[in-house]
This record gives C-alpha cells, sequence and structure tokens, in this order.
C-alpha cells in the first residue's frame, strides 16, 4: 500500500522541497461508476465525501450515501441499471440490499467474487487517478477537493480512457 511515485526536478545538487501545511485533518473519499452500453459512449460517475473531522461526521460513505449515488446514476442514464461492485462492508448492508428489492423493475445488483479486483474495470479509473496525484502535496483539504475534482472531470470527458478499462479487464459488452 505504498502511495505512487513519480518523477520531479530540482536544480542539481539540491533536494526538492514540498511546502505544505502541518497539522491539516481530514480527509476525501471518492465512489465512482464506470457506465457502458453497445452503441454508447462509455460514460464515468463519481461522487466526494469530504470529511473534515468535524464530531459526529461520518469519515466515509454509509450505505445511503451509495443508495442515493445509485439514484443519481439512474436518473443520468435514463434506463435501468446493472450495478456490480466489490464486496466492501457497506456494499453488502440491509438497507442497501432492500433498496435493489425495491426496484428491482430497473436496478440489478451482481457482486464480485472476492479478491478480484482484475475483474472491476473502475479499479482501472483508480489507477489512472492515483497516477496522476502521484508525488502531489496538498496545502489543505480544500485544494485536495479541487485537484481530485480536475483530475476525476478529465477522466470523465475521455471516454476512450473508460473503455481501456473495460479492456484490461478482458470483459466484454454484448447486446441483449
Amino acid at each position: 500500500m505504498r502511495p505512487p511515485k513519480g518523477r520531479t526536478w530540482a536544480p542539481r545538487g539540491r533536494t526538492p522541497e514540498v511546502r505544505v501545511c502541518v497539522g491539516g485533518r481530514g480527509r476525501v473519499t471518492v465512489a465512482g461508476a464506470v457506465c457502458f452500453k453497445p452503441g454508447q459512449r462509455s460514460r464515468f460517475f463519481f461522487k466526494l465525501h469530504i470529511y473534515q473531522a468535524r464530531k459526529g461526521q461520518p469519515k466515509s460513505f454509509t450505505w445511503q450515501d451509495y443508495r442515493d449515488f445509485i439514484a443519481m446514476t439512474h436518473v443520468q442514464l435514463g434506463g435501468p441499471v446493472v450495478w456490480c461492485w466489490d464486496n466492501l462492508n457497506v456494499h453488502l448492508a440491509d438497507g442497501l440490499t432492500e433498496f435493489a428489492v425495491e426496484h428491482r423493475d430497473w436496478l440489478e445488483v451482481f457482486q464480485f467474487p472476492s479478491y478480484a479486483p482484475d475483474l472491476n474495470p473502475q479499479e482501472g479509473i483508480w489507477s489512472l487517478v492515483k497516477r496522476g496525484l502521484a508525488n502531489f502535496a496538498a496545502a489543505n483539504l480544500d485544494h485536495l477537493v479541487r485537484v481530485m475534482k480536475r483530475k476525476l472531470k478529465k477522466i470523465q470527458y475521455r471516454p476512450h480512457l473508460i473503455d481501456a478499462c473495460l479492456a484490461e479487464t478482458g470483459l466484454i459488452i454484448e447486446p441483449w
């Protein structure tokens, strides 16, 4: 779980310096969905959760946040959704299972097998984002949020990158 490495430069004989504010607290969590439909361009949706270390604030996404993300994706796509995800404990929450059962007319949920990130095209998106953040040091939480949004939006407007993440898995999309 080492951070990605990237190259940097400095005048010969001098160590590169990056100044950051010390004592910043908080974190940014991202949920993402890659969407494929035969004959149409690939789509990528994301949602950020910003934790500012306030009392009573959840540190990460709750099952209700994921439920809202699925509903937002359904509205944006304007059609039925087949949702595939890993075995994160929040994804297996009873509330999400009930939501899937209530909306089975437009939502079908599949679980990836355990320890199978090579089947998940979303992992390719995270790899692209992490590579873009190599050697990045945020000045504060707001700076990190701005940079994350910019990186994620760049991927949204490049469907060939999203297609490449699907091709990397070896999976194919066939019309019904």
